[in-house]
């Protein structure tokens, strides 16, 4: 799948340029106005809201992402894919029918506060779902920094050495985070790669000289060890992602406890949809995939 990085989870949060572009939805009809002053011309409120391809009311109004041109969700789709079986290679790119701009995704779902976004080269049908256990921390991410470290205290796992013990959900978690911050389903090799290195860093603690460092540089040496791993495919979420690695390990627990802890300090309900302790129930309701826009936004971490 290929992936464009734009200089880009559903709650309320940040759309940032995409609500400069979208979310004021004036912009587009003030544009035609000033065509229509120019051409002499007075289209009607009813023409800013059909078709361009079916001539109807728009159904499942969506965008495409360069030139801002909107469309029946369907419509553009069909189109998309007519103008692909017309070419001899795979293209990850379509022209607009209007004004024959380059877009490589559409847009879809525009609320002003979150959307969905699905690039020209995918499997319309096929495109991965998040559960709400997805949604739930791709949220966490957008959370301010910090907010559940006085309950997991990560100073204290490395002094105390708890780092010695297994962690038997590291995986499942890993895979899940992944999941959520790639916006893909098959991240196996990723996860098979960052969950190598932390468990390879900790037995080399265990069987080196490390053992006897201070707990603050065992920290900084693994801190460093999982970005320099997860870098290359979470960019500019890396150093938020190692520091949840880090409150996981310190946790002590299995997903679903961990999962019910965090929520409760944010005051959220649990996937389920009650505050209680039932987050296993949610991932089997599955929702679009929602994508949040400053993901995409930067390449490097710390510039929020």
């Amino acid at each position: 799948m290929a992936r464009q990085y734009l200089r880009k989870p559903p709650v309320k949060h940040k759309t940032r340029g995409l609500r400069r572009s979208i979310g004021n939805r004036s912009e587009i009809p003030m544009n035609r106005e000033e065509d229509a002053k120019q051409t002499g011309s007075c289209p009607s409120q009813q023409d800013f809201n059909s078709c361009p391809i079916c001539l109807g009311p728009l159904v499942q109004e969506s965008y495409l992402d360069t030139c801002f041109h909107k469309f029946c969700y369907n419509c553009i789709v069909h189109w998309s894919r007519v103008v692909a079986s017309k070419r001899t290679r795979p293209s990850s790119s379509v022209k607009c029918p209007l004004c024959k701009t380059e877009n490589f995704s559409v847009i879809s779902g525009f609320d002003g506060t979150c959307f969905q976004r699905h690039y020209i080269n995918q499997d319309f049908e096929n495109r991965f779902t998040f559960s709400k256990a997805h949604k739930y921390r791709l949220q966490c991410y957008y959370s301010e920094p910090g907010i559940v470290n006085d309950i997991f205290d990560v100073l204290r796992f490395w002094k105390s050495r708890k780092y010695l013990q297994s962690n038997v959900w590291l995986h499942g978690w890993l895979k899940r985070e992944l999941q959520t911050l790639m916006q893909e389903e098959d991240v196996d090799v990723v996860v098979h790669h960052i969950h190598g290195v932390i468990n390879s860093f900790l037995r080399r603690i265990e069987q080196t000289h490390l053992l006897k460092k201070p707990a603050e540089a065992k920290q900084d040496n693994f801190r460093t060890a999982v970005f320099d791993a997860a870098k290359p495919f979470l960019l500019a979420r890396t150093d938020r992602f190692v520091n949840e690695v880090e409150l996981f390990l310190a946790s002590g627990l299995n997903i679903d406890a961990y999962d019910a802890v965090y929520m409760q300090r944010l005051g959220w309900n649990t996937p389920g949809g009650t505050t209680s302790t039932k987050p296993a129930e949610e991932p089997s309701q599955h929702v679009g995939v929602v994508p949040y826009l400053y993901i995409f936004d930067i390449d490097s971490d710390g510039a929020e």
